[in-house]
């Protein structure tokens, strides 16, 4: 008996160590499944290596580890993420963007013809859904799921290039307040790509995933997720290894955009003011959106941050006269922007953040001070002033300690990860579906 329990004990012995051996000294397994952000603004995707216990947001080319939701239209050619964005002044009726807000979603004729005005691309009404009109050597229209299936489909690329292997499983986050239809529309869009979805799971336990609240001693969870289109505030409450949403608020016309808009209206007046004229050149007003998203993200980091560009100028009086020589200026236009003044312009809009906070603390009769964890989600909660209003509202700091741009993702590749059985992922985070909760929108 003790020669058995011997033999037994130096099997198991071996076993550990090949198994140590094989981790050691043999290339890990490749992903099995690929975790998709299919956001309103940009896109990304992420994997969880077997073995190393560590994710990976796959970059781009140019290692960019997002892409822009964009897809343009031109002659015979489609181009996505940012080679879209570049054809938006070139081909702005042909250039869709922002198409997640119409997945899945049925539309009364009215309501569409209201949110139709914010685009220059058209949006058509057919039967209570949304299609876009393309004009180029022929006239034809695309829904939103195509539109979603080509950033997809970008983004599986993207990825079988970085693993060298092919890729069709995958998990998708949606939005907490996606109905079933637009869930199956998101579904709809990842087959169109050519891949097979495991799960879908929540934008808010995805980011909270991340930040590995899935793993510790938390209860109530406020999910802050301000992007560049749209606020998004979610209130989870957490008990062992499952997530309920007990309530969510937002402001589908607040974001990042919005804020640039801001800028761009200012320089728009700094303009007019010393040079008693406009931007002439389609080219130049796109260089000063580019310099006002840039001076937006340095002065997160820093205090002021210079704009200088050259414009050609045309006075205002004469706009749609035939340009003469005197009418036309070409300028080195220069200022510099402090970030109190970022701040001054976009004061109302940064308060307007409390209002959805405020909100799901109400529907989910829960106190402020009762919150365990604040998480910051999505690009725009880096600005520091919108940092400071949560901080003093709740009286503690909000966690940042994950990248806000790719939480998300993080989170969407560590549910992937469990789906295909990655060690060491043991423990999975299950969301209890709340088929009565809706979402109040404030704009």
């Amino acid at each position: 008996m003790a020669g058995q329990m011997s033999i037994l004990g130096s099997a198991v012995l071996a076993l550990f160590l090949a198994g140590y051996l094989g981790q050691q000294y043999l290339p890990p397994p490749k992903p099995k499944v690929v975790g998709f952000d299919l956001g309103t603004t940009f896109c990304s995707v992420g994997v969880f290596h077997p073995g190393l216990g560590e994710v990976e947001v796959i970059g781009d080319e140019k290692g960019r580890k997002s892409i822009p939701s964009v897809v343009s239209f031109a002659d015979s050619n489609i181009y996505v993420g940012y080679e879209g964005q570049k054809m938006a002044d070139s081909f702005p009726q042909n250039t869709i963007y922002d198409a997640k807000r119409f997945i899945g979603k049925i539309f009364s004729a009215e309501e569409l013809n209201r949110e139709k005005r914010r685009y220059q691309f058209k949006v058509l009404y057919n039967n209570g859904t949304a299609e876009f009109s393309i004009s180029t050597n022929r006239t034809f229209t695309v829904t939103p799921e195509y539109i979603g299936s080509r950033l997809l489909l970008k983004l599986k690329k993207m990825a079988e290039k970085s693993l060298g292997v092919p890729v069709t499983n995958a998990v998708i986050s949606v939005p907490a307040e996606f109905d079933e239809r637009q869930r199956n529309y998101t579904i709809k869009a990842a087959n169109l790509a050519g891949m097979n979805i495991l799960r879908l799971i929540n934008e808010p336990t995805a980011a909270a995933m991340a930040y590995g609240l899935h793993k510790v001693d938390v209860m109530n969870v406020l999910v802050v997720d301000l992007g560049g289109g749209t606020l998004d505030v979610s209130l989870l409450n957490k008990q062992g290894g499952m997530f309920l949403t007990r309530a969510m608020a937002g402001n589908n016309k607040l974001g990042g955009q919005d804020f640039n808009q801001r800028l761009l209206q200012h320089v728009f007046e700094s303009i007019q003011q010393q040079y008693g004229a406009f931007p002439l050149l389609k080219r130049d007003v796109y260089n000063l959106r580019q310099a006002v998203e840039r001076t937006k993200l340095n002065l997160t980091f820093q205090h002021s941050s210079k704009i200088s560009i050259p414009l050609t100028l045309k006075s205002e009086a004469k706009l749609n006269e035939p340009s003469e020589e005197d009418t036309i200026q070409s300028v080195l236009f220069e200022e510099e922007i402090t970030r109190e003044l970022f701040e001054k312009l976009n004061a109302d809009l940064f308060q307007k953040i409390l209002i959805p906070i405020e909100r799901v603390l109400r529907d989910g009769l829960l106190d402020k001070s009762e919150v365990d964890e604040i998480v910051l989600v999505g690009g725009s909660t880096r600005i520091p002033r919108i940092r400071q209003i949560i901080a003093e509202y709740f009286g503690k700091q909000p966690n940042v300690s994950v990248d806000p741009d790719l939480a998300v993702v993080i989170g969407v590749a560590i549910q992937a990860g469990i789906m295909g059985g990655s060690w060491p992922l043991q423990v999975s985070a299950i969301e209890i579906p709340n088929r009565h909760l809706k979402k109040t929108n404030f704009n």
